[in-house]
């Protein structure tokens, strides 16, 4: 008797990390440090797993670097919660091509990102995002970070693409929470996930489902407790733990996300390794920033 394929989670909410891309000096990803992180992250509760965001580093991995990160993620993961795999490129054949990579390997949705160097006006944003919608037949979250991306996503392309049968979430790292209410009013279909950027519990008051960001690789337990508490309207609750993790963000504003996570990661036994060149590692002094908040924090470290 065959197994029958089991069928992909496409319902998304609640707490998905943004995993870390343990990588070694040689440029090799650690594939057993990856899935042992997924193993724990899905232990502590969370609600799904996003490989190749931010905190992944993305914008320094190349193609046989990624897909080794999304398979090891998805292997590890064995269907217990979802996972939504990043897609990030400047070329629009690119993207499409990650995306159906991406799906074969058995991911449950598409993280889409645009890269730019020259300056894209909206009607072609609009059509990159939307290729790569037309590609899979599996739910995409946009991600805009203006912070970090040369081109944005206007509230009128985001309306246009919130009409895709595919486009079903938006992850939004504007550090700007109107912009999220507008986009709710808006886009009434359109499920919102809050950034580290944002205040998570803010964000679940106005209508948010959840939040995708990297200090859930090092918080999990709590930010589980955060989004339940949210969940169930205890705010009072929720907002006295909310101003006890911010304390994370405050000191991981100060550095290189990623070069922060890592060596919180580090601090508790994970061998992830550095962030990759040129970008920097945090130094000793540095590292006992983070050690003594997670340590601050009651997280062992």
């Amino acid at each position: 008797m065959t197994d029958a394929p089991q069928p992909r989670m496409t319902d998304f909410h609640g707490v998905f990390p943004y995993l870390v891309s343990p990588i070694d000096a040689s440029g090799r990803i650690k594939t057993d440090v990856l899935g042992r992180l997924s193993d724990d992250l899905i232990k502590a509760g969370v609600h799904g797993l996003t490989p190749l965001g931010s905190t992944g580093e993305f914008a320094y991995l190349n193609g046989e670097q990624r897909t080794a990160v999304v398979r090891a993620t998805i292997e590890a993961t064995n269907k217990r919660v979802p996972v939504v795999a990043g897609v990030a490129a400047t070329a629009t054949d690119d993207a499409v091509a990650q995306a159906k990579a991406w799906q074969r390997l058995g991911a449950d949705g598409i993280l889409a990102i645009l890269e730019s160097y020259f300056p894209l006006k909206d009607a072609q944003v609009e059509a990159y995002f939307r290729a790569i919608a037309d590609a899979v037949d599996i739910p995409v979250v946009l991600y805009t970070n203006p912070q970090f991306q040369r081109s944005d996503l206007s509230l009128d392309v985001i309306a246009r693409l919130a009409r895709h049968p595919r486009i079903r979430y938006i992850k939004d790292a504007s550090t700007n929470t109107g912009r999220l209410l507008s986009i709710m009013n808006r886009c009434p279909d359109m499920k919102v996930f809050s950034a580290s950027a944002h205040i998570p519990a803010a964000v679940m008051l106005i209508g948010g489902v959840g939040w995708m960001a990297g200090p859930a690789n090092v918080v999990p337990r709590q930010s589980v407790r955060l989004y339940d508490l949210c969940r169930a309207g205890r705010w009072d609750e929720a907002m006295a733990l909310q101003r006890t993790l911010w304390t994370i963000n405050e000191a991981f504003a100060r550095f290189n996300l990623a070069a922060c996570i890592k060596a919180g990661l580090a601090a508790q036994g994970y061998d992830v390794g550095d962030p990759v060149p040129p970008q920097p590692a945090l130094g000793p002094q540095e590292r006992k920033i983070v050690e003594k908040m997670l340590t601050k924090l009651a997280i062992p470290a």
